[in-house]
């Protein structure tokens, strides 16, 4: 059960190009540039973020091809672990592929897969390529990944919600709400920004956490921090993915986000062409000894024993931001 038995970061994004390849989408005709009279209508909050995010001269966005690395942990008491990521986000065919690497104990590689395709949601892990540990679909997933890929849009590539059924409603002087319908489903969330309008915070309910007593929907959170330009659109440098729990905000996810890990209007065809893994990821993603190796262990054998479902205390799509 060595890391070879695994996909690294190579196999990694090769996966993802699989997967987004078998998408099949067709390339959108062109669309024209957006213009400050197609925001004039929307709330002024809303107004700032998008002129913040440069979205106004420029035709709106397709898809986009992310690579991010970070770390992540299944519970509060467990460690951190080292994690990297490649993920392809589109529209107006509204579709999320996330796939991340963790290393446990320095020696077992873990993958997750996370998918929202044709209004349907599904989230997997293995252990060493080989042991089944999170297999969840249905209603609570479908909304819980439609939430996270209204959240990537928000903070990567905004112009890809104004070709989707999107409501946009004022919630104060720096913030607003945003639904998105798809697939019949219908998702809310709260964008925080600062006074440039910057966003700086994402807050939702409907998400859904796998508590000891079953799903339950949770409060979830994606605070940001650090803005870059790079061609004109701005990008964070960092964030993370927060269940606030009865017991307390458990913070499960961090990443670092580098300005060109960013590439859009990536055609799934043109995918296996536009990137290849870099010697830093490849490092990042080495094995790396944790703590704690027996809880971790203790955690995955009570997972094996499931033939589906999720660890006890792991959310559903945590994977993902």
């Amino acid at each position: 059960m060595g890391s070879s038995m695994a996909p690294g970061p190579g196999r990694l994004y090769r996966r993802l190009a699989v997967d987004v390849a078998a998408l099949r989408w067709p390339a959108s005709p062109p669309a024209p540039p957006v213009t400050e009279a197609d925001l004039a209508a929307l709330p002024d909050a809303v107004v700032r973020y998008l002129n913040f995010m440069g979205v106004a001269g420029r035709p709106p966005d397709s898809s986009f091809l992310a690579h991010f690395t970070g770390r992540f942990r299944l519970r509060p008491q467990l460690p951190w672990m080292r994690c990297v990521v490649w993920q392809y986000n589109s529209s107006p065919a509204v579709a999320r592929l996330f796939h991340m690497r963790i290393t446990a104990a320095g020696v077992l590689p873990m993958t997750g897969r996370d998918a929202y395709v044709h209004g349907h949601g599904r989230m997997r892990g293995k252990l060493a390529g080989l042991v089944t540990v999170a297999d969840a679909a249905g209603p609570e997933n479908d909304v819980s990944e439609l939430v996270t890929y209204l959240n990537d849009a928000v903070f990567f590539a905004p112009s890809m919600l104004l070709a989707l059924p999107v409501s946009w409603a004022p919630a104060g002087d720096t913030s607003f709400d945003i639904t998105l319908e798809d697939g019949g489903h219908r998702v809310t969330a709260r964008v925080f920004t600062d006074e440039r309008g910057a966003p700086v915070d994402f807050s939702t309910g409907d998400r859904w956490c796998d508590l000891p007593g079953g799903p339950v929907r949770t409060r979830w959170s994606t605070p940001v921090t650090g803005w870059t330009e790079v061609d004109g659109r701005r990008l964070p440098a960092r964030g993370s993915a927060i269940w606030h729990l009865p017991e307390g905000p458990f913070t499960y996810a961090e990443f670092r986000f580098s300005p060109g890990g960013v590439r859009y209007n990536v055609l799934p065809a043109e995918l296996s062409a536009t990137a290849q893994p870099s010697a830093q990821a490849r490092l990042i993603a080495a094995a790396e000894g944790v703590r704690n190796w027996r809880a971790i262990a203790g955690s995955f054998r009570g997972a094996a024993r499931r033939s589906r479902g999720v660890p006890p205390g792991w959310p559903p799509g945590s994977w993902n931001r």
